[in-house]
């Protein structure tokens, strides 16, 4: 069994520590997780978009975005983090954040339980292609999913899933992560947009 781990309940700690104002920039989330952690923005950003502040207008096409730039960062092999001023600058409610990650708090920490080091060459490349090209394709289309209620929070979850596993190195979670990210984008057309 892979050892425990308390990575994803770090992230939220971390995250927590940087709320001090009614609300925080994106830059302030950027530089508090480190701009060379790709992983956990990329899972941060994913529960913000799973989390109750997901009723936010727009917040799933902001993280589309954000979660895009990312990937594609990730699939050149950039060291650090960057992204645009416009996406920066951008506020988000301590409140409704606060309230997020209290909300997340209990299912991550029972998943810890689950999560380790195990089929460790799959976080690595070539085989973080796969997974990084179907976020692409999901990112793509989430923010049309703002039109069809929870699309963006399943197709957030399902990436925040390929985040999770890649911040505990946990290649079997990468695996699973592959269902609902390439499952997603198909059945949100079928539902929402299919005749």
């Amino acid at each position: 069994m892979a050892e425990r781990t308390r990575a994803l309940s770090d992230v939220l700690d971390e995250l927590e520590g940087a709320i001090h104002d009614k609300d925080i920039a994106v830059q302030e989330i950027v530089e508090r997780l480190g701009d060379r952690s790709f992983a956990s923005l990329m899972l941060v950003f994913s529960l913000i978009s799973t989390s109750p502040a997901s009723a936010i207008p727009g917040i799933t096409a902001t993280v589309a975005i954000i979660v895009f730039i990312l990937a594609v960062q990730m699939i050149f092999g950039r060291r650090s983090v960057w992204l645009p001023g416009i996406l920066t600058r951008q506020r988000v409610s301590s409140s409704m954040l606060c309230k997020g990650i209290s909300w997340l708090r209990r299912p991550l920490h029972f998943i810890e339980r689950f999560l380790g080091a195990r089929l460790t060459f799959l976080v690595h490349r070539p085989w973080l292609f796969l997974p990084l090209g179907c976020i692409l394709l999901l990112t793509l289309v989430m923010p049309f999913m703002e039109v069809i209620p929870t699309s963006g929070s399943i197709a957030s979850a399902a990436i925040a899933l390929f985040a999770a596993g890649l911040l505990t190195r946990d290649g079997a979670l990468i695996l699973v992560s592959l269902i609902p990210l390439s499952a997603v984008p198909f059945m949100i057309w079928q539902v929402g947009f299919g005749a």
